[in-house]
């Protein structure tokens, strides 16, 4: 009886101390905002966690090939922006000219190289734009007109803006013209509510990205978006900003921001983690508190999702929901939408 007991102990001992040390090949997410159980029907909620699954096997698949984590982050953000359901790619969102607008970036941990394209219109799939950048190109960054002729010259997939169209995300911008519209007579000659009062906290919400660590030990990156609902003047957020929305240093981690782009900017949210990490020793953990806590404080909201390169996972936000969701080494997937 004893000997039986104490065999049970020492297993659940064993079992508890093996979580511990789950390690995480790949953190993915796509999007955080107002997101409410009761807001959301049985069926859309699969879609999003039936979308959420594919997009970590298909990173992870890379990883099991023993593939490059650049790789992987790719084929889990192709997945998502194939799809219409994550303001990214197909489900990009419309500015206030009705026109789609695709921000992304990818990094490398292992050579800090990095590329980005912003206020692009007619890439189907803005993450591989952004990782030609990076290795078929001198440059770090590309936007507009340019960044898609280099697209289209390396042969790339262009479509016609009409691809990215979803009734959907339309309506979404009718809505938000209303509000404009309703907000514009509320605020007349308040300054204070100069861009508090223009914009909607739900319309910016639904970037996808993407962390991963591969069979040698590297670390990569990936963030894409179709930015914010009804923005204007050609904004850019923080997505394919390196070290604000995207950053990979096999030194410390790899970080996808999503959320209010403007504070992750101001914040610099991405490399603020690594650099606490690597200057004052902090745990992943622990950095991403603190670095979301700091744009939290200048009134921003949002999340992210950050892998170290021990295969530690972090997933905070301080929205009512996130998209989210991890897979193990040894290919097990979990994946979440509520607080």
């Amino acid at each position: 009886m004893c000997l039986g007991l104490l065999f049970i102990c020492s297993f659940l001992a064993f079992t508890a101390a093996a979580q511990q040390k789950q390690k995480y090949v790949m953190v993915i997410h796509g999007g955080a905002g107002t997101i409410l159980k009761k807001n959301m029907t049985p069926e859309k909620e699969q879609a999003y966690l039936g979308k959420l699954r594919e997009a970590l096997q298909a990173g992870y698949d890379q990883i099991k090939a023993g593939k490059p984590s650049l790789d992987a982050v790719q084929a889990a953000v192709l997945v998502m922006e194939d799809s219409p359901l994550f303001n990214a790619g197909k489900g990009a969102v419309f500015t206030h000219d009705g026109k789609n607008e695709m921000d992304a970036a990818i990094m490398d941990g292992k050579t800090l190289k990095a590329g980005s394209i912003a206020g692009v219109t007619t890439i189907r799939n803005p993450i591989l734009a952004a990782r030609a950048v990076m290795e078929r190109s001198e440059h770090v960054m590309m936007i507009g007109r340019g960044a898609e002729g280099f697209a289209k010259e390396i042969g790339l997939q262009i479509v016609d803006p009409s691809y990215f169209y979803t009734p959907e995300r339309w309506n979404g911008l009718q809505k938000a013209l209303a509000e404009d519209s309703v907000k514009a007579v509320l605020d007349h000659g308040n300054k204070s509510s100069e861009l508090k009062g223009t914009v909607n906290k739900d319309n910016k919400f639904g970037t996808v990205g993407a962390v991963a660590l591969d069979q040698a030990g590297n670390l990569a990156a990936a963030t894409s978006t179709g930015g914010m609902t009804n923005k204007k003047y050609g904004r850019v957020g923080d997505a394919p900003l390196i070290g604000a929305g995207t950053y990979a240093n096999n030194a410390t981690a790899g970080i996808s921001c999503t959320g209010w782009g403007e504070f992750f900017i101001r914040s610099v949210v991405a490399y603020d983690i690594s650099a606490m990490m690597e200057y004052q020793k902090l745990s992943l953990q622990e950095a991403a508190a603190k670095a979301l806590a700091k744009m939290e404080k200048l009134g921003g909201d949002g999340g992210l999702v950050a892998l170290d390169n021990k295969g530690n996972v972090t997933m905070p936000f301080n929205t009512a929901g996130m998209y989210r969701g991890t897979v193990t080494a040894d290919g097990q997937i979990d994946v979440n939408i509520y607080r």
